[in-house]
């Protein structure tokens, strides 16, 4: 299976997945000032930042389908798709927790998971091996959270529709933190593997 990717993967900069990657990441700026406007004085603009956010999972999903289809999977795609779902969470945690739409606490354990697997990373670069490949599991968990944040983003209204936002934004939150932490843990899990096979290859 390592093999076939391998051959698959090409060293191209400018494809099609690799642009609508690219403008996932110009957009991260842009989608946090819009949350944050109104913290200081300006127009709320969450309906923007909504739009935002929903034009980034579309793109998310085209630049890996079409990626596989055209067989345009790349190095440099292989490190802008995790790096703008990582910096999208973290833009919508920072913005989300400063409207305290989101509790500190769970900011804090998603975090948490993120500084372990920076740590994991650091390990694995040691031993001379790349950053894990995003499984279906870690997708899963963006997935649930990405639709999460907006929908508790539109609950901080009043209404009939901001309150079901609110149980389903929770609901997705819930699934989403659950599933990224397993993801995580599984990471943790594929480490420590490599990082014994290594030991008792010396």
């Amino acid at each position: 299976m390592e093999v076939q990717e391998t051959r698959v993967q090409t060293d191209r900069v400018f494809t099609i997945p690799n642009i609508l990657s690219m403008a996932r990441l110009l957009g991260v700026p842009l989608f946090l000032w819009l949350i944050l406007r109104p913290e200081f004085g300006g127009p709320n603009s969450d309906g923007w930042a909504l739009l935002v956010l929903a034009l980034s999972g579309v793109t998310d999903y085209l630049d890996g389908m079409l990626a596989r289809r055209w067989n345009q999977i790349s190095n440099l795609g292989r490190l802008l798709d995790p790096a703008a779902d990582r910096l999208y969470i973290l833009s919508t945690l920072v913005g989300l927790t400063w409207r305290e739409i989101l509790p500190l606490w769970l900011t804090v354990a998603l975090l948490a998971r993120e500084l372990m697997l920076l740590v994991m990373v650091g390990i694995l670069r040691r031993h001379g091996y790349p950053p894990p490949q995003v499984n279906f599991l870690g997708k899963a968990a963006t997935f649930n959270l990405m639709y999460a944040f907006p929908l508790l983003l539109l609950s901080d209204g009043s209404g009939w529709l901001a309150s079901l936002a609110e149980v389903f934004g929770w609901a997705f939150a819930g699934w989403g933190t659950t599933l990224y932490w397993w993801a995580g843990i599984l990471y943790v899990v594929q480490v420590r593997r490599l990082v014994r096979a290594d030991r008792v290859a010396d």
